[in-house]
């Protein structure tokens, strides 16, 4: 049997991961996720200030190749071996992550929708959609505590890219969406919707 594949997107601190887990808490042994985030692309050329100054809310940051070729192996049901980027470096770290194949596979990221080559592979696409000064004041708090950030470069990195770059290219990215969900998982009524949904798909 073919793999469920459902995408989530969504806006930085939207609520894509939270939702994510709660699929993960009701399906444990039956799901694999794939974060697009880990794809970005290597760039070992060039030193950290450098790779601190580039634009990661682009489309052409991310090895985008690479993620569709893996994404099609997990769905023949193939193992892949996962790139792991490393945010306190700007870079992917040495090291890989395993993931196995499952009868339901999510991929989430800010941008995966900008792609075609990756919409035709989401049996559902899911736009998670969340005020932008909700979404900002988590940002803060993760990048400052999770990810070893400065205030001061979160601030500049949302005003000189993220911002722009969710008005360019994420809020258009929507229109690809078969489901909005205000609030991600927060959101009980479309959780338990896609919960339903998923329940069908492992029981057919």
């Amino acid at each position: 049997m073919r793999p469920l594949v459902i995408g989530i997107a969504g806006g930085t601190g939207s609520g894509k991961t939270t939702l994510t887990r709660e699929l993960i808490s009701h399906f444990p042994t039956r799901v694999s996720v794939v974060y697009h985030d880990n794809y970005y692309k290597r760039n070992d050329h060039l030193t950290y200030d450098e790779r601190a100054a580039l634009n990661y809310d682009a489309p052409e940051a991310f090895d985008n190749d690479l993620m569709i070729a893996q994404l099609k192996e997990l769905i023949k049901g193939k193992q892949i071996e996962c790139p792991v980027y490393d945010y306190t470096v700007h870079n992917r770290s040495a090291q890989t992550l395993t993931i196995d194949p499952a009868p339901v596979i999510i991929v989430e990221g800010i941008l995966i929708y900008c792609f075609s080559e990756l919409c035709e592979l989401f049996d559902i696409k899911i736009f998670v959609d969340t005020d932008a000064d909700v979404r900002i004041l988590r940002r803060v708090k993760r990048d400052v505590m999770e990810r070893g950030r400065t205030l001061e470069s979160v601030e500049s990195q949302y005003l000189n890219t993220v911002k722009p770059m969710h008005e360019l290219h994420v809020e258009p990215s929507k229109r690809q969406a078969d489901i909005i969900v205000p609030e991600g998982g927060r959101n009980f009524v479309a959780l338990d919707m896609l919960i339903k949904r998923v329940e069908r798909h492992l029981a057919s």
